[in-house]
């Protein structure tokens, strides 16, 4: 993809994923794996950089039981990135109808109990994380939901 394109992202585990912000890698991996209960459906954007491959974006489908509110998934994300729970400063943002939090770098939110969904990328695609993350929607319909 070159820097002036911007992609459709396709289905992940029930969700369309909209569009792609410019400039991320073209090359993408779709994986699932498991941490504490909770099942990854995960699709990441990377590109080869001389010292190996570089991730620009990773989305996430998370499900499980101990998702039941934003609360249990903040804490849930904390533990799995190994972050301070005090520390770790962030905003709140709409996805459609629902709340979700987000700093410079990752947006998360619960779509219903036990399914939420996570955005991740680099300091310098930023700017389109919070765009990015509203344009992932439930199905292949493009609804908001």
């Amino acid at each position: 993809m070159n820097s002036g394109e911007v992609c459709d992202g396709a289905v992940l585990d029930g969700f369309h994923v909209g569009r792609v912000p410019a400039g991320v890698g073209d090359e993408t991996s779709d994986f699932a794996t498991e941490w504490d209960d909770v099942s990854f459906a995960s699709r990441v954007w990377e590109r080869q950089t001389p010292e190996g491959h570089r991730a620009d974006l990773r989305v996430h489908v998370l499900r499980g039981d101990r998702l039941v509110d934003l609360t249990a998934l903040r804490d849930f994300l904390c533990e799995y990135h190994e972050r301070d729970p005090v520390g770790w400063h962030l905003r709140e943002f709409q996805h459609g109808s629902r709340v979700g939090l987000h700093d410079e770098v990752q947006a998360f939110w619960l779509v219903e109990p036990g399914v939420a969904v996570t955005v991740l990328t680099l300091p310098e695609f930023g700017d389109g994380l919070l765009p990015f993350a509203r344009s992932i929607h439930t199905g292949d319909s493009g609804a908001a939901t």
